[in-house]
């Protein structure tokens, strides 16, 4: 009966609604079905004193082979709550030429404006796409990326990455390990890259690009000190292909720590390495700047109880929280606590820990340092 009054009830206001749109010229709003106009709040603590801001330096539009407009990359990025973003597309493929006239500055100038009003950083940049090996480079601080070479012929590889660099870019290699150099699946550091790395033409590399981890990507980032990057890479619209609705799913992203919320201030961070790439559940990056990045996000208070078992034996408890956005699997790797720890987004968990333990170090497996190295925390007990 309760579903019945309820109807009932739905319809005399339906009725009444109709009436009163029937006196304003017969038409009647139905504005509360349009998507509610609200820019998601990814929550990650500032880190050392830098601001933690959320990019993605890789997406594709209309004008070389995405699927949408510039102007949706940048309402894509308000709502789901970026703070900076660079539309790099092709230089060298153009597939839509037919359809959309190729102007290599295009995006970027059709972005601007929306970008400033909805306060996005947007960063000039483009993809130089070259044969593989030895593959793709962003380069990103652009000034016009129209004057690069397009001639797709090998021996243009190093002019076309020259140009960029000629302009100051910020450039790093992508996906590495897409089709490059493979062998049964391998991928390997090259010799085009390697003269690149040595005239200071490549600053960083792509560990996240999507969907995928390039593991050895993060150990050249970290042993040749060059910016660990993670990016969409995106060509149709991002809710498209990725799970949104997901609380711990979010499109594949950089995390730069800069000083302020600016395009210098994103270059200067890129320069000096201050990032962590970011996939949904995965974190990589070099030991120092994850570490900060978990310290910044996880707390454990002093313990709140204490219990004894029959032998005297003491259990003491403890809550640890997760003050971010972020997700954090961890296993224990010394002493006598509780051996395995999900912190999901914004969450808390109590543990438990013997009541002679001083300290507890865990592995948090779901963060790299390098291809085969989890990120390893320790925690002192009060």
């Amino acid at each position: 009966m309760l579903k019945i009054r309820l109807l009932f009830v739905s319809v005399l206001l339906l009725g009444v609604t109709v009436v009163k749109a029937q006196t304003d010229n017969g038409v009647m709003r139905m504005d509360e079905f349009r998507n509610s106009s609200e820019r998601e709040i990814i929550n990650i603590p500032n880190v050392e004193g830098f601001q933690t801001l959320k990019c993605d330096f890789h997406q594709h539009t209309v004008f070389s082979d995405g699927d949408v407009w510039p102007t949706v990359r940048v309402q894509e990025a308000w709502k789901e709550g970026l703070d900076v973003i660079s539309i790099t597309d092709h230089m060298e493929y153009t597939p839509h030429s037919e359809d959309v006239a190729v102007d290599n500055n295009r995006s970027y100038e059709l972005a601007q404006e929306m970008a400033a009003e909805n306060n996005i950083v947007l960063i000039n940049g483009t993809e130089i796409t070259r044969g593989t090996p030895p593959g793709h480079f962003n380069g990103i601080f652009i000034d016009d990326p129209s004057g690069f070479v397009e001639d797709t012929d090998s021996d243009k590889d190093k002019e076309a990455v020259s140009k960029a660099h000629a302009q100051d870019a910020f450039i790093f290699w992508n996906h590495p390990g897409w089709k490059a150099n493979q062998v049964d699946g391998s991928y390997e550091w090259i010799d085009f890259v390697d003269d690149l790395y040595n005239e200071n033409m490549v600053h960083g590399i792509e560990v996240f690009n999507g969907f995928s981890f390039y593991k050895k990507a993060l150990d050249w980032c970290v042993d040749k000190d060059l910016t660990v990057m993670g990016t969409s890479d995106i060509h149709n619209l991002v809710e498209h292909d990725y799970d949104l609705e997901d609380e711990i799913i979010n499109r594949t992203m950089t995390l730069v720590f800069a000083e302020e919320k600016t395009s210098a201030s994103v270059r200067k961070a890129l320069e000096e390495g201050r990032t962590v790439a970011w996939a949904s559940k995965y974190l990589a990056g070099k030991e120092e700047h994850v570490k900060a990045l978990f310290h910044a996000c996880v707390e454990m208070g002093d313990a709140h109880y204490s219990s004894k078992n029959d032998n005297e034996e003491v259990t003491n408890y403890y809550e640890i929280k997760n003050k971010s956005d972020l997700y954090f699997e961890m296993e224990l790797q010394s002493g006598d606590a509780t051996d395995k720890v999900i912190l999901y987004p914004g969450s808390s968990q109590v543990i438990t820990a013997s009541g002679s333990q001083e300290s507890l170090t865990y592995e948090v497996t779901n963060a790299y340092i390098r291809s085969d190295e989890h990120l390893t925390v320790n925690f002192e007990l009060n």
